[in-house]
């Protein structure tokens, strides 16, 4: 999966990005290879699902789709 990031450059310095297909999706950081590798865990973060938090009857099924 690919997505889009839009980079600002921060007041105090350095950058902060946000993912618009994910709302709330945000990160900053003081370089662009630093804000990268943030972006990187905070759209992890963003898409992570606690299963437990779900009714997952017994005939069902949980899979993963990579797109």
């Amino acid at each position: 999966m690919k997505l889009k990031a839009i980079v600002h450059e921060a007041e105090e310095g350095g950058f902060w990005a946000e993912v618009p297909t994910i709302p709330g999706c945000v990160s900053q950081g003081e370089t662009m290879d630093e804000l990268v590798a943030n972006l990187h865990e905070a759209i992890e973060g963003c898409l992570a699902v606690n299963l437990s938090e779900f009714p997952i009857a017994n005939t069902d099924r949980v899979v993963e789709i990579a797109v």
